[in-house]
């Protein structure tokens, strides 16, 4: 059948791969298509196909009233006979909500009264009584096609629910549609996708969207602050207690097993290799290995120093390695000194948030963590980047604030008593607004205001749209006469769409509100600005609150939205990264368009030099400030970045950043790509052999020459993928490697080949560049004299002699066998000059570790990524 609707590319092709999966005998399937690509249209499209073909009903299940509101308007448009939001399934199509189903009685409700079941038994046994009547109308309905629309919730909360009420049904097909990528399920989450869904039927990005012209255009943008004076103040005495805390867990005689006993016992012990233990508890091995780099454990065989374990250990580290303790040794033991370790402890770590219990440690919400983030530090800069925002844009400013509550709560027990005031709310953000001489509107789930004139203004306008409302404005109590509210017959179900048509049609400028309401099923196409003041961090929620600003604007085509976070550092505090790990979270797996014009993951498409495990020193907060502002006013060269139209795979793939220690800010020059120049020394012939016609034992003025020959960083991702492909492990070698470097001096390496091989390349080329600990297997560089008066001829006649060597580990799976090991001599051969791989329990193996312990060979910092083509 012919629809109302035109589909899109990802529509029409999500509707063929269902159809191949239904002829294939599969009742049930799911689709991953991001917010604002049409999965309303699509699941409705799938209906009206099943229902014209077969008669088959169909029952729609949604997270919220507004997403229910939605399905049953573009229902409407099939002119097919009504949506029913009716709970007796007499209609053709059925729209409910998911609360519809799974509502449970008062008697089987949890202690903390938040809805979820207690108890044991079927889950579909202790249904309120409405809900049970509606599994009962399910099982006699008869054919149905059941749609589960944003079908995450259920990996959240009512999955297992849902499977007992789908499982028994009959002549059942199964939809579901999500937001949320695949790729960033976590294993629990991914076991009941399985359960539910069976295998993914289809997906598309939100870079794939916007290459498609779906989504608009996008940049994420930071503004990044620090606490204010009050709350500075008290984060130094948290940091002391703190500090108190790590000397005594590092003391020797601090239990009858001291923690870095324990841990040296545990890591030497472990019942299976390190690879295994790093899989199976990424984050404890993280932990551990922090340790190692901060020279408190040696480092496990087989282990690797990567960038996420070359920083300080957090406070989440030191809860894991406690925890660890506590289970494996405290709690086992009947000594009385490790009793009375287990009382410090209870008594110490709810100060940084964790709780100790003979089970372990478990989160109880960290006091600095809640201080950061609700920092008043972060209304100002809302207020300022606001301000940036509407100089970019002028009169097409359409901004959105995003806050977790309308008022500040109480402060929490959790938190100390002599914590400072607690911030963060969207009426505090109004206040801030309001100074900085903005006209918002307070837009909640209560409430709606503005300043005076402002709710007199939208009264106005809001009584020609529904004149049936009589509305008046009152002061709002709590804010001095400040704020006043619109008052009238009306609900929030009501409100929001009338103050977003007056927002849409430039009435205001500014929403402020939460993210319950102007989060998922809110739609305002005109949106151009969102600014995340929330700390919600699962990726649905981000997807979701991100999705707010990418709808196309039929009046704007050039449409670039930006999505701002602001984030609050305390670098002095041993916890201050906690607002900014939380930026991390809410960025990881998350694409967005870098300055180079690449399409990355993670932080670093906010700001190249960004880290996803240490935030940036204090003294660049101004520095990013300015660029972010310049980014905002730049949106014609965001939108060029992304290349809108252009072909892609919609593929993600591993890549390695290597930039200078002291890399500076981007002069703005264009990326430059190298191609693998002819190798300075040998060529390996079809037999692998290197055909230098020299030995690797260089006479001293041969190796001065040598090193002067100096092909450059690049060089060594060319070493990385001639010794993979000759190894055995894969890749084209040197001549598949893309190297792209950019105005600051930084790199980018990604290897020409399938995803498994280019991640491997990536890791091995990491492990040369990277700090030596306890390598195996070693190979050296030669360094050249310094430039001088008469060196030049010094070294061209051979009478000049290399004044050092730069030591690299041999990366561990090149060195793994003597195979390897040759092809990685043939390959540093190709590249730098003939050398010999020395094993690290060698004379010349152990002077190298003595002289170079702890260092890398460059002085370059590495970075890995992901990035999408």
């Amino acid at each position: 059948m012919t629809g109302p609707f035109a589909l899109r590319r990802f529509q029409a092709e999500a509707l063929a791969a269902l159809e191949r999966a239904r002829a294939a005998g599969r009742r049930r399937s799911w689709v991953s298509l991001p917010p604002g690509a049409g999965k309303t249209v699509l699941g409705t499209e799938l209906v009206a196909q099943r229902l014209a073909a077969e008669g088959r009903r169909a029952v729609v299940l949604a997270p919220n009233t507004a997403i229910q509101a939605q399905w049953i308007a573009t229902w409407e448009r099939y002119d097919l006979g009504p949506a029913s939001p009716d709970r007796d399934l007499a209609a053709d199509v059925t729209v409910l909500t998911y609360q519809a189903i799974a509502t449970f009685s008062p008697d089987d409700e949890d202690d903390d009264g938040a809805g979820s079941p207690g108890g044991s038994g079927p889950l579909v046994d202790r249904l309120h009584e409405n809900g049970r009547a509606l599994v009962a109308a399910l099982r006699e309905a008869g054919p149905l096609t059941v749609v589960l629309d944003e079908c995450h919730h259920l990996l959240e909360t009512w999955g297992a629910l849902l499977r007992e009420v789908l499982d028994p049904l009959e002549d059942v097909l199964v939809l579901g549609l999500t937001a949320t990528p695949p790729g960033v399920l976590t294993r629990r989450q991914a076991e009941q996708v399985e359960e539910l869904f069976g295998d993914l039927a289809y997906q598309a990005s939100i870079p794939a969207a916007v290459r498609e012209g779906d989504l608009a255009p996008f940049a994420e943008l930071a503004w990044l602050v620090r606490p204010s004076a009050e709350e500075e103040a008290w984060l130094a005495s948290s940091a002391v207690r703190f500090a108190e805390l790590t000397t005594e867990l590092l003391s020797p005689g601090y239990g009858s097993v001291p923690l870095l006993t324990w841990f040296d016992r545990r890591i030497g012990e472990l019942p299976v290799p390190w690879t295994t233990f790093e899989r199976d508890d990424p984050g404890l091995a993280t932990a551990v290995l922090r340790l190692v780099h901060a020279d408190l454990l040696d480092l496990p065989r087989d282990a690797v120093l990567r960038e996420q374990h070359r920083t300080d250990l957090t406070a989440e580290d030191w809860a894991l390695l406690v925890d660890d303790w506590v289970r494996g040794c405290l709690a086992r033991s009947d000594v009385d000194a490790d009793r009375s370790v287990l009382e410090d402890l209870r008594r110490a770590m709810p100060g940084i948030g964790f709780r100790v219990t003979r089970r372990g440690v478990s989160g109880a919400g960290s006091p600095v963590d809640r201080v950061l983030s609700r920092s008043a530090g972060k209304m100002r800069a809302a207020a300022a980047v606001l301000q940036a925002e509407r100089d970019a844009l002028g009169e097409r400013l359409r901004a959105v604030v995003v806050c977790d509550h309308e008022r500040a709560s109480p402060t929490s027990s959790l938190v100390l008593r002599d914590a400072p005031a607690e911030h963060g709310s969207a009426l505090e953000v109004m206040d801030a607004l309001l100074d900085g001489g903005f006209e918002p509107v307070l837009l909640t789930g209560r409430t709606v205001a503005a300043g005076r004139a402002t709710a007199r203004r939208l009264v106005e306008v809001l009584g020609r749209i529904a004149p049936d409302l009589g509305l008046r404005t009152e002061p709002l109590e709590g804010t001095e006469d400040r704020l006043h509210r619109l008052v009238g017959p009306w609900t929030s179900r009501r409100w929001t769409p009338l103050v977003t048509r007056a927002f849409q049609d430039g009435h205001c400028d500014v929403l402020v509100g939460t993210r319950a309401l102007l989060g998922e099923g809110w739609d305002a196409p005109r949106v151009s600005t969102l600014v995340d003041l929330s700390t919600a961090s699962t990726t649905s929620a981000v997807t979701q609150t991100r999705g707010r600003a990418l709808r196309t604007d039929p009046t704007w085509p050039d449409k670039v939205a930006t999505t701002w976070s602001v984030v609050c550092v305390a670098p002095e505090h041993p916890g201050g990264d906690s607002d900014w790990r939380r930026f991390v979270r809410k960025h990881d797996g998350y694409f967005g368009v870098d300055d180079d014009g690449q399409v990355v993951s993670g932080v670093a498409h906010v700001d190249a030099r960004f880290s996803p495990f240490v935030p940036p020193d204090p003294d660049l907060f101004d520095v990013v400030a300015l660029d972010m502002t310049q980014r905002a006013a730049e949106r014609d060269v965001v939108r060029a970045r992304w290349r809108v139209g252009e072909p892609y795979r919609d593929e993600v793939r591993r890549a390695i950043r290597v930039r200078p220690d002291d890399v500076g800010r981007s002069d703005g020059a264009e990326p430059a790509t190298m191609p693998a120049p002819e190798p300075p020394w040998a060529r390996i012939g079809e037999d692998g052999v290197v055909s230098t016609g020299r030995s690797a034992r260089l006479e001293p003025w041969d190796a001065a020459r040598e090193a002067a020959r100096d092909p450059g960083l690049a060089a060594h991702a060319w070493v990385v993928g001639d010794a993979m492909s000759q190894g055995g492990l894969g890749g084209p070698g040197a001549v598949g490697v893309r190297a792209v470097v950019d105005a600051t001096g930084t790199y980018r390496f990604e290897l020409d080949a399938d995803a498994a091989t280019a991640s491997t390349f990536v890791d091995l080329l990491e492990e040369l560049l990277g700090p030596l600990v306890a390598p195996r297997w070693l190979v050296a560089r030669h360094q050249a004299p310094p430039p001088s008066a008469g060196t030049g001829w010094r070294v061209l006649l051979g009478r000049a002699r290399p004044v050092a060597r730069t030591w690299y580990a041999v990366p561990t799976e090149l060195a793994r066998n003597v195979a390897r090991r040759r092809a990685f001599e043939h390959a540093w051969a190709r590249w730098f000059g003939p050398a010999t791989v020395v094993a690290s329990t060698s004379a010349a193996g152990e002077a190298a570790l003595t002289s170079a312990y702890g260092t890398t060979p460059l002085d370059v910092v590495t970075l890995l990524r992901s990035s999408w083509s």
